[in-house]
């Protein structure tokens, strides 16, 4: 989403880059000497301080007590995200760490994203995120029926990333086991390629087409594939959690109470995902911070996501989550880089 540029001049930005990074670093409120020290600008601490108070009645700055320093609020930080900070480069050695967490053998997607939400809390610190691709955005590479008692089957469904998932079908009629393997035949030659949860309606769109025998194993097929669950959405990981309850932000307890119930609905941390993954352009990450969010118990944090994609299409998105103080720039080049090494080997697996 794009955003029009508030007015700030070039000193005003300058000052807020520097309280913002500061902050970020120590997670100390921060004086306008300290501003002058430690990013030796020409300006005197009186003009800093004055600047400082501009930013607060501007809402990018506030003052937590009357005699401390200042901390950036949510419209600081986003001016910061969108206008002052620069993407970091990953350095040779950072590249060659994510690279080597994905060297051993990943069988499946959701191998890969669990994978995935480990290597981005053991790198970042903070709470790693990954959506495994939703079974809506899997298509079919093989489907087996095969009987369990007289009027149960089990069916076998492998997917385009790898993923097996096995159903028990309660049917019917009796099952003639002797003519599974033609039916299954039927399914393979009709079904390969296409989406998992439009299954019936492919078989359905062609049935007008089909004669005699391939009608009637039509039919079984789509009373077989009525029985069948529905597909669950995409799984989600989580890895880091507890390293979030280590930052000072999160040592109040009601704090700390309302962002583990957070981590708890996995359905909702989804939707931060997806939803900080949305704001991003088409293959770089993005950013959403405390109050953007919709809800109690997200405040004080803000997620660093990013979409990764297979094919040339977004499926699903990993990230991080961590309080409002995070570093960005580098958090976004993580972030950025996992993300196109998770749709690369997405893609292998698929292929």
């Amino acid at each position: 989403m794009m955003r029009q540029a508030p007015e700030l001049n070039e000193r005003e930005a300058t000052i807020l880059h520097a309280v913002v990074h500061s902050y970020i670093t120590t997670a100390e409120p921060v004086g306008s000497r300290t501003v002058v020290k430690r990013f030796a600008l020409d300006l005197s601490p009186a003009t800093v301080r004055n600047t400082m108070a501009d930013l607060e009645e501007q809402g990018y700055l506030q003052q937590v007590h009357t005699s401390s320093g200042r901390v950036p609020t949510d419209r600081g930080y986003r001016y910061y995200v969108d206008y002052l900070m620069r993407v970091q480069e990953l350095t040779g050695a950072e590249r060659e760490r994510i690279e080597v967490e994905y060297a051993q053998r990943l069988n499946d997607a959701d191998e890969v994203l669990k994978q995935t939400s480990h290597l981005l809390a053991l790198i970042t610190h903070q709470a790693g995120i990954a959506e495994a691709p939703s079974e809506r955005a899997a298509v079919v590479k093989r489907l087996e029926l095969m009987p369990v008692t007289r009027d149960r089957m089990a069916v076998l469904l492998v997917d385009n990333y790898g993923r097996v998932r096995s159903m028990m079908v309660q049917t019917e009629r009796e099952l003639d086991a002797d003519h599974l393997p033609t039916l299954n035949q039927f399914l393979n030659d009709h079904l390969n390629g296409v989406a998992v949860d439009g299954l019936s309606a492919a078989l359905n769109a062609k049935l007008r087409n089909f004669l005699d025998e391939q009608r009637r194993l039509a039919e079984e097929a789509l009373q077989v594939l009525s029985l069948m669950p529905a597909q669950r959405s995409g799984q989600v990981f989580l890895e880091g959690a507890t390293q979030l309850f280590e930052q000072p932000e999160f040592r109040d307890i009601e704090r700390a109470r309302e962002v583990f119930g957070l981590l708890e609905e996995r359905d909702r941390l989804v939707d931060l995902l997806r939803s900080a993954a949305m704001e991003s352009e088409r293959t770089r990450g993005s950013v959403l911070i405390g109050a953007e969010f919709q809800g109690k118990g997200v405040e004080g944090i803000s997620v660093v996501a990013s979409p990764y994609h297979v094919d040339g299409q977004p499926v699903g998105a990993i990230g991080v989550l961590g309080p409002r103080r995070m570093p960005y720039p580098r958090l976004t080049a993580i972030v950025d880089y996992t993300a196109s090494m998770v749709g690369r080997i997405l893609t292998r697996l698929g292929g």
